[in-house]
């Protein structure tokens, strides 16, 4: 098992934050008491929330002291002049009744305030958790599209290829694609140097001329440097025509853009 992959899934702010579902629960807890390096991770955590929760605490407002002194101030206000009432059980036990509900009206308010706090710390966190899976996708997109052009070069220097460009016909002279093909394996790979974008329903088809027919080659999809063909054994010229999205069995010869010879 991968712990550090584990690890850094998102899988243990989830379930330190309560979000998470309770099978990925009960599978945490049970891989933290055989993996120590996944318990400390969780108590790390823990610690930097309750850390983070601490330096981003705001006093409650000064309103609200203000508010509990006037109140207290009032009820004592209202007591002066009867110290020898006071005195009696039931004026005591009104009094601590009137400050136990102030206390708690105090308390309740206090409780609403932080856990707004609280919710919006883990608000804010929960972004960066997102930001940061977002960010992880986004490099391995590019190390992927990378690899591919690496690759890509390297075949397009091999001697056992065979280079056939293919330029634009009359009437698109602007066009240019250049065909990568395996001497050994025959696999075919194209370059789309300089194609005008196609139409949303529409898509481009590389022919190989067999014998005379054409032979369907493959569309040309999205692709990072090179794009990997149909296997074509034999071809004495390729083409390049604008079909509808999907392909064609018969290339439409008034839509070809580019062609180019073998050899």
């Amino acid at each position: 098992m991968d712990i550090k992959a584990y690890i850094e899934n998102g899988v243990i702010e989830s379930y330190v934050l309560g979000m998470a579902e309770a099978q990925e629960a009960a599978e945490l807890q049970q891989l933290s008491r055989q993996y120590p390096e996944i318990r400390k991770a969780i108590d790390a955590f823990e610690a930097s929330l309750e850390q983070t929760a601490l330096s981003a605490a705001v006093p409650p407002p000064a309103y609200v002291k203000q508010q509990l002194f006037t109140i207290l101030a009032d009820e004592f206000a209202g007591e002066q002049g009867k110290v020898v009432a006071m005195a009696r059980p039931n004026a005591w036990g009104r009094y601590v009744a009137a400050a136990s509900v102030i206390l708690l009206v105090a308390s309740a308010a206090l409780n609403i305030y932080f856990y707004q706090q609280f919710r919006s710390t883990s608000t804010a966190y929960q972004a960066l958790l997102l930001e940061k899976s977002s960010l992880l996708a986004d490099n391995q997109n590019t190390q992927t599209k990378v690899l591919d052009l690496y690759q890509s070069m390297q075949m397009m220097s091999d001697p056992n290829f065979i280079k056939v460009s293919m330029s634009g016909i009359k009437g698109k002279e602007n066009s240019l694609a250049t065909i990568f093909w395996d001497n050994k394996s025959k696999d075919v790979y194209l370059l789309p140097n300089k194609l005008p974008e196609a139409a949303a329903d529409k898509q481009y088809q590389l022919w190989a001329i067999v014998d005379g027919k054409p032979v369907d080659a493959g569309v040309i999809g999205a692709c990072a440097g090179l794009c990997k063909m149909k296997n074509i054994p034999k071809a004495t010229l390729f083409a390049i025509t604008l079909e509808n999205k999907g392909g064609s069995p018969t290339p439409h010869l008034d839509q070809m853009y580019v062609a180019g010879k073998v050899g």
